[in-house]
């Protein structure tokens, strides 16, 4: 058994414990980070940026269906799927060999095995067959251990039909048919993807639009979008049981009305939510706090046990991986002594990235009014945007929401092509508390996408030229 010393010990390397790991040694912290797995964690392995190789497939894919309306006849266009598979696992295989690089430049000390708490200074290892091979002391604790896809009682996931979205991503043929339950950002961006690839698609969500966490308007125009690509959507449904029965699955559903269905596909996502990787890692034996199956912390990512912190997944919502990088920066530089202000969790963007793609920042027009804010809003389609249409991708729109007392930037609200790129713009302009003049009166580049973002802005106070 090897002991170790350190000033700060990780648990988990996912995007908010390497990051962690990394600036803590950067500060000139001795640091130690337990993986059992990969490094990169889920998000870089099996979440994040695997699924964006297979969408740029799927992008792809969608072009040669319609490449005659670019001036190309592509004729018997044949489908290496395996290969399509195999390239999104070597991409996230490449990221993966990187933080390892990124370890070794800048000293983190990389212990293999899974990570216990025993006291608050005080981390045993495991291997998989349950040993202990190293024990480590440090000052502080960081749990990052992540999360992983919640499972339902009645759900049965056998992860051969009845799948969980590590399954999608290296199945070894295309589904005729594909049931996907939760119509969240993992639920949807899987429904693009297949049905691009010609999988018969239906979505089955409880609440009554897609993406029920962002504004109405860019849930209502995403799934116009959808039905339009023949993706079959059931909202205010519930899924009452899924499983397998021979070479099938069969979902149970139950509708608005009380009334109950049977579905039949060759295979079902199971996309209901997620659940923090909370159990055998100590955290009962030195009383750290839960909060709804999640450990709780404050502002600056501490736990109630001084000296133990916990970021990312593990520590609730938002499950993004950007804001796990953030929270590990953040917890680094307090442990570190520099000052920080803490989390601020009320600019987050979100992204998902289904196409048309779909970006938020801040807060919903909904949101705003249900705070007591009076609000302009202002609107510009991406039918109006030059750029868009050279590109063939005119649908759409962005979404500007501004406090009307001070012109504060309340939330944006975008789906249409590459908004996830463009959200930036509007997180930077809260930040620096900018406001809708501030934005409109800045000069766009022309022709771009971001124009929409001016134009948006100069809606919301009457004076868009260009609708």
């Amino acid at each position: 058994m090897n002991s170790h010393n350190a000033d700060v010990v990780v648990i988990g390397a996912g995007p908010g414990g390497y990051v962690a790991a990394i600036r803590a040694s950067q500060l000139g912290l001795k640091t130690i980070c337990v993986e059992s797995e990969h490094l990169g964690g889920i998000c870089l392995n099996w979440g994040c940026i695997p699924t964006k190789a297979l969408l740029k497939n799927a992008e792809y894919m969608n072009f040669l269906k319609h490449s005659s309306d670019f001036g190309f006849e592509v004729a018997d266009v044949k489908i290496d799927f395996p290969k399509v598979i195999k390239r999104s696992r070597d991409v996230a295989s490449k990221m993966s060999n990187g933080i390892g690089f990124l370890f070794k430049k800048y000293n983190v000390q990389q212990v293999k095995g899974f990570g216990v708490l025993k006291s608050k200074n005080e981390v045993e290892v495991k291997n998989h067959e349950g040993e202990i091979t190293d024990v480590i002391t440090a000052k502080h604790i960081i749990i990052a251990t992540g999360a992983r896809p919640r499972m339902f009682p009645g759900i049965d996931v056998d992860r051969k039909k009845v799948i969980t979205s590590h399954e999608a991503l290296i199945q070894k043929e295309i589904p005729k048919s594909m049931i996907v339950m939760g119509a969240g950002a993992i639920g949807v961006e899987f429904a693009y993807f297949y049905n691009a690839f010609g999988t018969e698609v239906t979505i089955i969500e409880m609440m009554n639009r897609l993406l029920p966490i962002e504004d109405e308007d860019v849930s209502k125009e995403l799934e116009r979008n959808y039905r339009k690509d023949k993706i079959k959507i059931l909202t205010e449904t519930r899924v009452l049981s899924a499983k397998t029965v021979g070479d099938k699955v069969e979902v149970k559903i139950q509708k608005k009305d009380g009334s109950e269905d049977t579905l039949v596909a060759d295979i079902a996502l199971n996309a209901i939510g997620i659940q923090a990787n909370i159990e055998d890692i100590g955290l009962e034996k030195v009383g750290i706090e839960l909060e709804r199956g999640f450990i709780k912390v404050d502002k600056f990512l501490r736990t109630n046990i001084e000296g133990v912190y916990a970021i990312g997944d593990v520590a609730g919502a938002p499950w993004l991986a950007h804001k796990a990088s953030a929270e590990g920066v953040i917890v680094a530089e307090f442990i570190g002594g520099h000052e920080t202000e803490g989390m601020n969790y009320n600019n987050i963007p979100g992204c998902t990235y289904c196409n048309p793609q779909v970006a938020s920042v801040g807060l919903t027009e909904a949101k705003a009014k249900e705070m007591g804010y009076e609000v302009k809003v202002g609107k510009f389609p991406f039918t109006a945007s030059g750029k868009a249409h050279g590109i063939g991708e005119a649908k759409g729109f962005v979404k500007m929401v501004f406090d009307a007392k001070y012109g504060e930037v309340l939330g944006a609200h975008m789906i249409g092509p590459d908004v996830t790129e463009m959200i930036a713009e509007v997180g930077l302009a809260r930040s620096l508390g900018a406001t809708a003049k501030t934005i409109f009166k800045t000069i766009h580049a022309h022709p771009t996408l971001s124009e929409a973002v001016m134009e948006a802005s100069a809606a919301a106070y009457g004076e868009a030229v260009n609708m």
